[in-house]
């Protein structure tokens, strides 16, 4: 089983950045993939991003040319850079990792004002 620890959240202007980290520990092997979800105020779960072992990315369409995902391997710590911040980005922030299963952090709060 993988630990994961999200920070990074917080409350921003629209057009703002905010800059999320999920740090991973426990049982990790090379070829896990990431990423991110997202479950806005009264919405259902949203994938977000993922980003495999080597580093392919993808996007959903709404946040596509605005956050950007990374990741350390030496560190086992993941990132999402979210640029031109929108209200409706507000939502509480998932990051996930596919080992054997799937396992996700606790969520970390991003809020966005008009």
């Amino acid at each position: 089983q993988v630990q994961l620890v999200e920070s990074g959240g917080g409350l921003v202007q629209a057009g703002g950045s905010l800059r999320l980290s999920c740090a991973a520990s426990g049982s990790i092997f090379s070829g896990s993939a990431m990423g991110w979800h997202r479950q806005g105020p009264g919405k259902k779960r949203e994938w977000v991003a993922t980003i495999t072992w080597g580093g392919s990315t993808n996007y959903a369409d709404s946040v596509k040319g605005r956050f950007t995902i990374s990741r350390d391997n030496a560190k086992n710590t993941m990132y999402l850079q979210m640029n031109s911040l929108k209200p409706e980005d507000t939502a509480v922030y998932y990051c996930f990792i596919i080992t054997h299963s799937v396992d996700w952090g606790q969520g970390t709060q991003v809020t966005v004002s008009s």
